[in-house]
């Protein structure tokens, strides 16, 4: 990490940022020359930055503030080190960090360390995880009183609908990805295709799958990051709001993910397209979980307005063999890659609780060796199925009693996300719809 630096001179201040449990970067920034101090020793912030509300805001009733005089958590570096902030003006380094108590241990309201523990259950049975992600945003001009598409950095146009799978889309904003794609190069995120998708302005961004999902999910939160700041710097938004637009389809973010043994074989790998029995076995880990964990997919108010059935967003529990209509779908293709594709979660989602909830949720089913219903033929919306809850409030009480997630997630993290999440809902509840998209429009 120290070399970083001493081979980018230009770079004169750096930030440390880790992620709260919306996703949101909090964290510093550091002279450059006080750099190394921060690789060795860490910083300080307290436990309760980790648990702010979506306006950064404390939790009025959380004990972290008063109740334990808002004691200070140790952050160090992850692993993944220094990286360059091609978003910004100056020449400037962000290093991701995550945080501990003073006792080195985890600390368990963490995002981060939620999706460590639970690597860290695969390991121990000898297992890998292998996952990638497909992220959904909006190119957004909101620099009127209504929200439209940005007018075409080559041709000065607005594209007045969506062009799902349009080269053209992709074409007219050329000089946008072109700088995306090299900044993801600078920052070593694997981002592979791009396509125009169905919504207004909309784009989808695959990342490459990864056998390391901590590492999948530092590549989905700094890509996130990446691409609203990116953004901004070529004139226009970028959103991972779940649905900006009430007359077009929201924004997910499917994730793919396999199970390697210590051979480095694919466990799901049955030779044939059915897939073996963990692979359902896992499925039906999803499936059992998918009703509580929800609020970790959908969490914030504007995400259940992407929930829709028709909407080319699941909502019923179900999974099928490459059925785009079910929650869950098991893709076509060779054998030797066959995976599972979980379709619930929203583009707004904090990447390490999402995948942290999925990946939990499969072993369990793995473990307890449980057989999933049938798979779904046809189309799941039309079919009378059990559903996910339709309501954030819904979805926030579902999390706070939940039996399966206790299984998988810090008893602390499941209070401070219900904490968090109750503070939101009261106080959303006084503002405007467009106050509501204002807020949201950059802060998931």
């Amino acid at each position: 990490m120290k070399d970083y630096l001493r081979k980018h001179p230009d770079v004169r201040t750096i930030r440390v940022a880790a992620a709260d449990l919306n996703g949101q970067a909090r964290g510093k920034r550091v002279p450059a020359r006080f750099a190394d101090k921060v690789v060795k020793d860490g910083t300080r912030f307290p436990f309760s930055v980790l648990n702010l509300d979506i306006w950064g805001e404390d939790i009025d009733d959380s004990p972290l503030v008063f109740e334990q005089g808002d004691q200070d958590g140790v952050l160090k570096p992850t692993e993944r080190g220094f990286m360059p902030m091609p978003w910004l003006e100056a020449p400037t380094a962000l290093l991701p960090i995550w945080m501990f108590r003073e006792n080195g241990q985890p600390y368990e309201g963490d995002p981060r360390h939620a999706l460590r523990a639970v690597v860290d259950r695969y390991k121990a049975r000898g297992l890998t995880p292998v996952c990638a992600m497909e992220l959904e945003f909006f190119l957004i001009d909101d620099s009127g009183k209504t929200l439209q598409v940005p007018p075409s950095p080559r041709s000065g146009k607005r594209r007045k609908a969506a062009e799902t799978l349009s080269i053209r889309a992709l074409d007219a904003f050329d000089t946008f990805f072109t700088d995306l794609y090299d900044a993801c190069e600078a920052m070593d995120i694997p981002a592979d295709t791009t396509t125009s998708e169905t919504g207004l302005g909309q784009f989808e961004v695959n990342l490459m799958h990864c056998d390391d999902a901590l590492r999948a999910a530092d590549d989905a939160w700094l890509f996130k990051m990446l691409v609203k700041g990116l953004a901004r710097r070529h004139g226009f938004a970028a959103s991972f709001m779940a649905k900006p637009y009430a007359d077009y389809s929201g924004s997910g973010l499917h994730t793919h993910f396999s199970v390697i043994d210590e051979k480095g074989d694919n466990i799901f790998d049955s030779g044939g397209p059915k897939g073996t029995a963990q692979l359902r076995y896992a499925v039906a880990g999803c499936l059992a979980a998918m009703h509580d964990s929800t609020l970790l997919f959908a969490p914030h108010l504007n995400s259940y307005e992407r929930l829709v059935p028709g909407k080319h967003a699941p909502t019923a529990i179900s999974w099928g063999y490459e059925n785009r209509t079910a929650a869950i779908r098991i893709p076509a293709g060779n054998p030797a890659a066959r995976r599972i594709e979980h379709r619930v979660a929203g583009g707004d989602v904090n990447p390490y609780l999402m995948l942290a909830a999925i990946l939990g949720a499969a072993l369990t089913g793995i473990e307890d060796e449980v057989e999933p219903p049938p798979a779904v033929t046809g189309n799941a919306y039309a079919m009378d199925l059990p559903q996910i809850p339709s309501t954030w409030e819904a979805a926030i009480d579902a999390f706070e009693h939940s039996d399966v997630l206790s299984r998988f997630l810090p008893k602390e993290l499941i209070r401070n996300m219900v904490q968090t999440k109750r503070q939101e809902l009261h106080y959303i509840a006084e503002l405007s719809p467009e106050e509501r998209v204002e807020l949201y429009l950059d802060t998931v």
